[in-house]
């Protein structure tokens, strides 16, 4: 123990903060240095305190018994007594009635069933016979719940004790029985977790005396098994028979002594085992962990000193009238909205995040990687009508002659009008984009819902440059369109050519998955029609390139049915007046039965979101959506859909279409990439930017803020 008197007031000091944050109410957010008794139950931690102060006070019994942090602050002092924080200025000297009070302050929190609190209980003892330390008491690890416990007992347990430990000026006091394996010590695990390199951890070693004939733990004890940078101490505590015959603390520390002195694998060691030297120990290290954390804990209290002095500065002369401070608080709200509206759209966290649905920058995102795609391919012809208009293409380009080539026109022709087709998808994706924004600038208007007229020129300003943003942004899609069709760029590195073109087999049947492996999991619903009443029931599905399988639920052991996704269509269909399911289907273009008997497999999610995601799914896996047919007249019906078409023009049809199906790749996968990229630059970063900016248009409102019945309005609000 240091001589130095002013070292040895340290542990009271910060005893007195302590007490302060708890008396207050405050959370104790300077991570005051501590010692943390760690270990499970029956370990022997609440031995170990009690031979510390050397009287008989906490309580026992079988389960858990300390169900409340205990903040023990052990004083030097010439009068023996104890006191609670909880009681401020009764003094106990019966110590009896101080484990009495533990107990009923412990149920008056966490009730008479065992459960447990993190709200501590500060005891403070003062003795001539115990040190300058503070402990805390922590509840023993346990596994099992008992009596009206909770499930989850051990988890909440753990979550306490990491509450405390993984604090950095948190010294970790691991204690373990030596009759266990130390290898399996929950103490020395959890300590492990938090402190790696054991640099914060103190190991004592338990029930030295309950070890069976022939064994030691000597190599622990030297700290050469599971080393700490701290060392281990050994001590022998009394026995439940001598606690129960009551047998005296400081007999039992002589009976200690001598075991130490008269085991032969002890009795070299014995100078530093024992509780006295723990407590000395304990009292040293303390102290040098205080003196060496003060620096950081002074520059702590001095930044919250600093910025109490100077909210105190700003309220001595507050005028609530002060246009100033209006102006102040106006511009303070407005910067607020700022952040918040970039937080919701970058995605860079904020004081809450939304745990039950997808908002801002996140549904941008689904609209970018699923809604998107989704309305892209379904402005793709069905291959049968895209063979008609092929066909027509060539024989009016030939005209009365008949054609001996493959005339390149046609394939230009069909092209613009593919490419035509993408313009809509596009615009619609800018247009749902812009109805998220709308929806994020709503949700954060709602917390000036005490401004109304500030609010509303808000989301004048915002609600005018997203329309601007809008306006340049389509024209600009428009722009991108009109280039893809100025000029067919046949000599992209990604087109087939005509020779290959030639040679290439019917392509058209099935389509490619874009994404191996598996690609989506979750929950459906599958509908089975009935002659009365149909059966529906939810199922777990897998998705993969190849495949669609459905399981009884996420584990996946018992799987239902697998789908091969072969010649697999999907299409939406009417859940019906009264039901609040959103359907589709999946179906064979070939006509044939996809589950069991059925020709179709009705699947339904819970809401339009999930289920337009998992159509997205579907698309990356090649399943394709039925495409709306065109209404033909009765002519032309019968002259293309007859089968009286000759080989020459078949094959000049599978030419173009194979041309086709190869430059509209090309552009359908320019125009994925830049329509996103399109409205990111010009519409949503544009936005953020602008956003921070509203102070620009600070003097329209200032002049709201300032005017002298605004005030009135507002209180009459």
């Amino acid at each position: 123990m240091t001589t130095n008197v002013g070292m040895e007031q340290l542990i009271p000091l910060v005893n007195k903060l302590q007490d302060a944050f708890t008396h207050l109410g405050v959370s104790l957010s300077l991570d005051l240095p501590q010692i943390a008794v760690v270990g499970s139950q029956s370990a022997g931690k609440s031995s170990v305190l009690e031979n510390f102060v050397g009287k008989d006070f906490l309580p026992r019994g079988s389960g858990i018994c300390t169900r409340r942090p205990l903040v023990l602050q052990l004083m030097n002092g010439n009068v023996e007594y104890a006191e609670f924080l909880h009681q401020k200025g009764r003094k106990y000297t019966d110590f009896d009635a101080v484990r009495k009070e533990i107990e009923d302050e412990t149920d008056r929190v966490t009730g008479a069933n065992k459960g447990i609190s993190s709200v501590p209980i500060n005891l403070r003892v003062h003795s001539p016979h115990v040190l300058n330390l503070t402990l805390v008491d922590l509840p023993g690890m346990t596994k099992v719940a008992v009596g009206d416990q909770p499930p989850d007992i051990e988890i909440q347990i753990r979550d306490m004790l990491m509450q405390f430990i993984t604090k950095e000026n948190c010294l970790i006091l691991a204690v373990s029985p030596a009759n266990t394996d130390l290898a399996n010590s929950d103490a020395l695990k959890i300590a492990k977790e938090v402190d790696p390199q054991g640099l914060r951890t103190i190991g004592v070693i338990t029930k030295l005396d309950l070890m069976d004939d022939g064994t030691d733990a000597k190599d622990i004890l030297e700290n050469r098994l599971l080393p700490l940078r701290r060392g281990y101490i050994g001590v022998v505590n009394r026995s439940q028979r001598d606690i129960e015959g009551k047998k005296d603390i400081h007999a039992a520390l002589q009976s200690e002594r001598k075991f130490f002195l008269g085991h032969p694998s002890y009795r070299q060691m014995a100078e530093r085992m024992g509780t006295p030297y723990l407590q000395k120990s304990l009292n040293q290290q303390l102290t040098n962990h205080i003196r060496d954390s003060l620096p950081g804990l002074r520059d702590k209290l001095q930044k919250q000193l600093n910025s109490f002095e100077k909210d105190v500065a700003e309220y001595k002369n507050f005028r609530p009238d002060d246009p100033a401070r209006k102006t102040k608080a106006m511009l303070q709200m407005i910067q607020a909205f700022s952040n918040d509206f970039t937080n919701a759209i970058e995605g860079s966290g904020g004081d809450v995040v939304n745990t039950a649905e997808l908002s801002g920058g996140a549904r941008i995102n689904r609209i970018f990687h699923e809604r998107f795609p989704l309305e892209l391919v379904k402005m793709e012809l069905d291959e049968k009508e895209l063979r008609r208009e092929i066909s027509y293409a060539i024989r009016n380009i030939h005209a009365i002659r008949v054609g001996l080539f493959t005339p390149d026109l046609a394939f230009e022709a069909i092209c613009k009008k593919q490419i035509g087709r993408l313009k809509e998808p596009s615009l619609k994706c800018i247009d749902m984009v812009i109805g998220e924004l709308g929806k994020v600038i709503q949700m954060l208007g709602e917390k000036m819902a005490r401004y109304p007229r500030l609010r509303e020129e808000i989301e004048r300003i915002i609600g005018t440059h997203i329309h601007e943003c809008e306006q340049q942004c389509k024209e600009q899609i428009l722009i991108l369109n009109a280039v893809q069709l100025a000029y067919m760029n046949t000599n992209h590195e990604d087109f087939i050519g005509f020779a290959n073109a030639s040679e290439k087999g019917l392509t058209g049947s099935k389509p490619k998955a874009l994404i191996k492996g598996t690609i989506r999991k979750g929950y459906m619903c599958i509908h089975i029609p009935g002659f009365m009443k149909g059966v529906s029931r939810d199922y777990w599905f897998v998705l993969t390139s190849e495949s669609l399988s459905w399981f009884k639920d996420e584990e996946e052991k018992e799987k239902k049915f697998m789908l091969p996704l072969d010649n697999l269509k999907i299409r939406d269909k009417n859940a019906g007046f009264m039901s609040k399911r959103h359907m589709f289907e999946v179906f064979n273009v070939e006509g044939r039965n996809v589950y069991k008997d059925y020709k179709t497999l009705e699947l339904s999610t819970e809401d339009q979101d999930t289920l337009d995601s998992w159509k997205a799914s579907f698309l990356r896996a090649g399943v394709y959506p039925e495409r709306e047919r065109v209404e033909e007249d009765a002519e032309n019906g019968a002259e293309t859909d007859g089968g009286t078409i000759d080989p020459q023009l078949e094959r000049q049809v599978e030419t173009i279409r194979n041309l086709v199906d190869s430059y509209m790749k090309i552009v359908s996968k320019t125009v994925r990439d830049l329509t996103p990229k399109c409205l990111m630059h010009m519409i949503i970063n544009n936005v953020s930017r602008q956003a921070p900016c509203l102070d620009c248009e600070q003097d329209r409102a200032r002049s709201h803020a300032e005017m002298p019945h605004a005030h009135d309005n507002q209180q009459r609000k």
